[in-house]
């Protein structure tokens, strides 16, 4: 299947709602657990991506009246926007559920390995793919919210700040000085890569240079253009660092390679290649050059490589004409962060507004923002087909209706220039194939308005219906509270002109929903169905039907407050001096010695599962021998204590038996008088007797004293 169905106005998404419908009003009538909840689904057919409609929900019950402050939030999902949205919600009890991508990988992996087995195994086995071919158990992992917040109360810590530090607006900073590592709308800033550490020095920047800006970056999506300036000047001035540092990589990962010259020509980054020489004239030493001096060639050859930057990625010839694209790149760049801003605490500002070039301007260029006007306006969402038109390729356009396709594939279309069937993938110093830029014309929205309009007088009634946009739908159980005021709503107003047009509208009493408020709204094919159709083969039909389903809309827009909600739990700190790591090195700034040490290929190296086995035996024999030589120690111990003891009690036995004899000859001999003596006589280990007969006074013919006489 064609992945790229998977995108609003295609049948499968169609399909897919459908579904989705189907399986919620199951639940609904057949499990029990199912019956007190309110579900709500905002498919396809509603303008806006999944996760930001969830986080639109969110911030617009908060502050209403029935509204939890201690709810519990869970959201799906991969994107680390995801991240980034569950922070600007600013509430506490938020969980991410995500896939851990790193077990995922290795899972499969070791399943392509294991068919590869059986597909060449000798026994010559025909595998039933129906019976063996399992879903794979998947690993999943939570991130909590309010863990990673402790965290960041930690690593933003403002130290001699003058005044008082608000944990809230160091989160909105933090979302915001994100944006420069790339998202969904704007590339990365050149010089920052997360993988080379750039949200630790754009967190360092920030603590360093918080009181030089004069506080924070941002108000809730508001954005403070002139501190932002010095905060990108600061980031700017690392960037020749930076690109020593990449060069100097490069270097070293080619001296390992047979041919560098053919691998430079392959990774194809511009930067490398301008700023080593840049690097090579900055590497001049002259031991009678001033200060003054030198600064002149670190910013000599920065302007060398900005400029080969700025004329090979976009593509320009003169000096005027590259001063005037950058300028125009700033501009939009600060346009698209100041849009992302309100699109993640307020929603979308402009449904038109996107960034028209490819790359993003170096952060040492931005210069001069507190001098611009950024404004937005709203206008209209593209229809579903019009959606698919500008972000399909021409291979999927078996997924809109004919007439459309012609456009994407007739050589004579008007647009034909909109789908090239070859583009360029720039590398731009990244890795992996994915990871590259694909150089696509941008489409021109007009253009393409124009040359739909054409063609859309020959949708059927099921395209017209793919290609118009709906409301968000909920669905309740009869035994619920909202039942009863949408019967009777619905009765008041089923005669009404405006009902099949969905005009219809009433406001949730949140006493009623459980602290949900918004509106409902009814037509004429909403409320109930005795009996619910699968839109699947082989799915049982639902008969007596107990789920009633409106649309739903949320409450007005309202101004995101930026700030915990009043009345919330928090909980326990999550974190304690051994989970916090030192503060770490920049990249650009860290020594090479080490890494070269360990990148040092090595001889007969083992790894992958047989280091894992070998491990695993190595530990399970040290703790087998070290526990067998434990029971050796035992056993001596107990062996030569016996020996001692047995030793000092013949020892004490001797002396007390030379102290007795010397009592008796000392005595004072009494005349007339005589006393018979008694030996003690005390058995030797050599003897074989029993220890117990030891201390026993015996008579015996060696025993006998004899009688003095005065």
């Amino acid at each position: 299947m064609d992945s790229n169905v998977i995108t609003p106005g295609t049948e499968f998404m169609a399909l897919l709602s459908s579904a989705l419908r189907y399986y919620i009003c199951l639940r609904i009538n057949s499990d029990p657990g199912w019956r007190g909840i309110k579900v709500i689904l905002s498919d396809a057919s509603v303008p806006g991506e999944g996760e930001h409609k969830i986080a639109s929900y969110i911030r617009s019950q908060r502050n209403l009246p029935g509204f939890d402050p201690n709810a519990r939030h869970c959201l799906y999902g991969l994107d680390a926007d995801l991240i980034m949205l569950a922070l600007a919600t600013h509430e506490i009890h938020f969980s991410i559920l995500r896939e851990d991508v790193r077990v995922a990988r290795r899972t499969e992996r070791t399943s392509k390995f294991e068919n590869k087995n059986k597909s060449s195994s000798k026994e010559g086995k025909v595998w039933n793919h129906e019976v063996n071919h399992e879903v794979p158990r998947k690993k999943f992992q939570f991130l909590n919210i309010w863990v990673l917040r402790d965290y960041l109360q930690h690593d933003l810590k403002i130290f001699g700040a003058k005044m008082k530090i608000d944990l809230e607006r160091l989160i909105d900073d933090f979302v915001f000085i994100c944006l420069f590592v790339g998202n969904d709308f704007l590339p990365h800033v050149p010089s920052l890569e997360i993988s080379e550490g750039a949200i630790d020095l754009l967190m360092t920047v920030y603590k360093k240079e918080f009181a030089a800006m004069g506080g924070y970056l941002t108000n809730s999506f508001e954005v403070n253009l002139e501190r932002v300036e010095h905060f990108l000047q600061i980031v700017g001035s690392h960037e020749s660092a930076i690109f020593r540092k990449r060069i100097q990589l490069q270097r070293e990962m080619n001296s390992h390679l047979r041919d560098a010259v053919e691998v430079e020509q392959k990774i194809g980054s511009i930067w490398m290649k301008s700023f080593e020489r840049s690097a090579n004239f900055l590497g001049r030493s002259n031991p009678n050059s001033t200060a003054s001096v030198l600064k002149g060639q670190v910013q000599q050859g920065e302007e060398e490589w900005k400029e080969e930057y700025y004329s090979e990625k976009f593509e320009v010839k003169s000096e005027d004409e590259c001063q005037k694209l950058k300028r125009h790149a700033v501009e939009k760049y600060v346009e698209g962060i100041c849009w992302v801003m309100h699109y993640y605490y307020q929603g979308v500002c402009s449904w038109q507004w996107f960034y028209p070039y490819h790359y993003a301007p170096f952060a040492s260029d931005f210069l001069d923002l507190k001098d611009l006007e950024v404004q937005f306006k709203l206008g209209i969402p593209f229809k579903p087909f019009n959606q698919l038109m500008g972000v399909l390729p021409a291979a999927s356009a078996h997924a809109l209706p004919l007439r459309y396709r012609n456009l994407m594939t007739d050589p004579s279309s008007s647009i034909i220039d909109f789908y090239p069937a070859d583009f360029e993938l720039d590398m731009n110093g990244k890795r992996f194939s994915w990871q590259a830029v694909c150089k696509l014309p941008f489409v021109d929205e007009s253009r393409l308005l124009a040359e739909v309009k054409r063609v859309e007088y020959t949708l059927t009634d099921d395209e017209k219906q793919r290609n118009s946009w709906s409301m968000d739908m909920l669905f309740v159980h009869f035994s619920h509270p909202l039942t009863s005021k949408i019967r009777s709503f619905y009765r008041r107003k089923k005669d009404h002109p405006k009902l099949p047009k969905t005009k219809l509208k009433k406001r949730i009493d949140p006493k009623i929903s459980s602290g949900m408020n918004g509106f409902i709204y009814i037509s004429d094919k909403t409320i109930f169905s005795p009996e619910i159709f699968s839109p699947i083969e082989g799915m049982t039909l639902i008969t007596k039907n107990k789920t009633i389903f409106v649309y739903y809309k949320i409450p007005p827009i309202q101004t995101h407050i930026s700030k915990i909600p009043s009345g919330v739990i928090l909980p326990n700190k999550s974190i304690s001096k051994k989970d916090v790591q030192p503060a770490p090195v920049l990249w650009h700034e860290r020594s090479m010695f080490k890494r070269k040490n360990l990148e040092r290929p090595l001889s007969h190296a083992i790894a992958g599962h047989r280091l894992s086995q070998l491990a695993c035996s190595l530990v399970s024999n040290h703790y087998r021998e070290r526990k067998q030589a434990v029971n050796v120690r035992k056993l001596d111990k107990n062996a030569i204590n016996g020996q001692c003891k047995m030793q000092k009690m013949l020892e004490q036995r001797t002396i007390h038996e030379s102290n007795g004899n010397g009592n008796v000859l000392g005595k004072r001999k009494h005349r007339g008088g005589s006393r018979r003596k008694k030996k003690v006589q005390v058995m030797s280990q050599e003897s074989g007797q029993n220890t117990s007969n030891l201390g026993k006074r015996k008579r015996g013919g060696h025993g006998r004293h004899k009688r003095k006489r005065n």
